[in-house]
């Protein structure tokens, strides 16, 4: 295909996915006010009916807004990311129509087996996320001195769920991208299972400066997962490995490394009879003294 044709093909599967999101986008905007109910239910909110000198000391969270426009840019937020997210399997496939042309048949199985497993791995990790977001918040007011009170953005706050749903669920999809380079014969799962105590250590790294709750128990929870589907992933490319090995002995070997070469003689068995050689013209006649004269020694004059 021209590269013309490329872009117009472009075009149209961008257009068609920012129609999806759009589409979606405002079908959200009608369950805008449940949407933020959902965002904001892990903070736990303060009585509207309590006075403020009830609310100190951490016990609670009052969510306002600051600014004049911070009511309809939150809205508007909170609506498009919904609206991705429902039209996610349009905009998915789109992406994939158009990328799908230029792979071969054993890259496309990888990518479905991809697909299959990425999905339900990403919602695991928004799920953990969802799940001690409110323990973290917690956590976090705890420390509140009994002389003040807790008055919290609503940006701030959808922007913190935000985060903590993407990084948990990115960070989930870590072990499927070390299988997906096992199976293309990238790393092997030797040299991964040699890695565990820097990747032990990487992961809590990790969870503690990308947690935006920077609690000890949302590092711990980010961690402690991301470890066990690294485990997961090893023993699978383990697997994998000896597999592969079976079909090819020399499929662990690297670039400049030679293989083992078989030196066993083998059995040269019977002895194949070797065909008479066409005469020669001259020859033709048999040991006639015309014949014996082109020969000397017994051999042809020409050989």
């Amino acid at each position: 295909m021209p590269l013309a044709d490329h872009l117009r093909e472009l075009r149209n599967r961008l257009a068609k996915a920012m129609l999806a999101v759009v589409v979606a986008s405002v079908v959200a905007a009608f369950f805008s006010q449940q949407l933020m109910d959902l965002l904001s239910s892990p903070v736990p909110k303060c009585d509207p009916d309590s006075s403020l000198a009830a609310n100190t000391g951490g016990r609670c969270v009052v969510l306002a807004y600051q600014t004049m426009l911070s009511p309809f840019t939150s809205t508007v937020k909170v609506v498009m990311l919904a609206g991705l997210i429902v039209s996610s399997p349009v905009w998915l496939y789109q992406l994939w129509a158009f990328v799908a042309p230029g792979l071969h048949k054993s890259e496309k199985k990888y990518t479905y087996w991809f697909a299959s497993v990425a999905v339900p791995l990403f919602v695991a990790g928004a799920w953990t996320a969802f799940y001690i977001m409110p323990v973290s918040v917690r956590v976090l007011i705890s420390i509140t001195p009994e002389v003040a009170s807790n008055f919290l953005s609503l940006d701030d706050l959808l922007d913190f769920t935000t985060r903590m749903v993407l990084v948990f669920g990115l960070a989930f999809e870590l072990p499927l991208l070390l299988i997906m380079l096992n199976l293309t014969g990238v790393v092997t799962g030797k040299r991964m299972a040699g890695w565990w105590r820097a990747m032990v250590m990487g992961t809590f790294v990790f969870g503690a400066v990308a947690t935006p709750s920077t609690d000890p128990l949302g590092m711990i929870a980010l961690a402690g997962p991301i470890i066990v589907l690294y485990f997961i992933a090893v023993g699978f490319s383990i697997l994998n490995d000896k597999r592969r090995s079976r079909r090819d002995p020399d499929a662990q070997l690297a670039d400049d490394e030679a293989s083992v070469l078989d030196l066993t003689p083998e059995p040269v068995g019977a002895l194949d009879p070797v065909p008479t050689a066409h005469a020669l013209p001259e020859q033709a006649g048999g040991d006639s003294d015309g014949a014996r004269a082109h020969r000397t020694g017994g051999y042809d004059d020409i050989t």
